[in-house]
This record gives structure tokens, C-alpha cells and sequence, in this order.
């Protein structure tokens, strides 16, 4: 799972979120940022009305939260919908051991070149390729270790 910071500064960089049965998410600026919550058709489920998408928290008696606004929740996109919101620009994912640890690279190719964006978690080394691809940055940036060149 991505960390809070990247699923906010995706969430700050534009990225949608159509929420699904699976999808992962918590609540900000609440004291609830540790926690979080999975829709699921039997327990947190998105229900659209004319105001707007409003997450429903179902048979949660014991909470005083009975629903928040679609917008007030932060999405933590799973590693493959990260790897599908990259498209063709996606090359692949390379994992190699550096020290007592390992590194995953995720390798991006558009027409402006090729970048490469590394993290000890795969799943962040997606989200930073993405965050880089939402800001239009030219170069590795937003605390990616990668360098763009020419496109063959």
C-alpha cells in the first residue's frame, strides 16, 4: 500500500478516483489518517445522490460517522491500479538488492523520453512515476531518483 503522503500528493495532483468494491482509502484532517477503510458492497459503499458521491458507512453503530463526502477521502490506489493508470507509458518493473534491502524501478517511455522511479516498495515506485506523470514535470522530480533520456 502506498503511503499517506504519495496518496495525497496524487489526490493534490488531479488524480480521479471512481471508487469500486476493494478500493482502499482514509479520511484526512480528522485524527483518522492512521485508519483505513475498504469499500465493500456489505459494510463501505458509495452511494451516488443528486448533491454528489457520498461514501456510506453501513451497520457502523458504533461509530458516529455515518457517511463523508467522496471528495474528503483520500484514495490508496492498489499496485496494480497505479500500474493501469500509467498505460503504455509503463515499460516494466525491475527489483534489484542494494545493501541489506531492495529497490523496485518502475520504468516509464513516452515521446519525451524515458524516466525511471525508484522506491524500497513497488507500490511507491509506481505512485511516484504516476505523481510525476499528473505534474508534467520534464525530469525526474517530486523525490524520484531517475534521469530522462532520448526516446528511441
Amino acid at each position: 500500500m502506498i503511503s499517506v503522503d504519495l496518496a495525497l500528493q496524487l489526490k493534490t495532483a488531479g488524480l480521479e478516483w471512481h471508487p469500486v468494491s476493494g478500493d482502499r482509502f482514509f479520511i484526512p484532517d480528522r485524527d483518522m489518517d492512521e485508519d483505513v477503510f475498504t469499500l465493500s458492497d456489505m459494510t463501505v459503499e458509495v452511494h451516488d445522490h443528486p448533491t454528489g458521491r457520498v461514501i456510506g458507512f453501513n451497520g457502523t453503530t458504533e461509530w458516529a460517522l455515518d457517511a463523508v463526502d467522496q471528495p474528503e477521502a483520500c484514495w490508496l490506489p492498489a499496485e496494480h491500479q497505479l500500474r493501469e493508470l500509467l498505460g503504455e507509458r509503463f515499460t516494466r518493473l525491475e527489483r534489484r538488492d542494494v545493501g541489506d534491502g531492495v529497490v523496485h524501478r518502475v520504468l516509464l517511455l513516452d515521446e519525451r523520453g524515458a524516466d525511471a522511479f525508484e522506491a524500497a516498495d513497488p507500490a511507491d515506485a509506481y505512485a511516484r512515476a504516476l505523481l510525476h506523470h499528473l505534474s508534467g514535470a520534464p525530469g525526474g522530480s517530486s523525490g524520484t531518483t531517475g534521469s530522462r533520456t532520448a526516446a528511441t
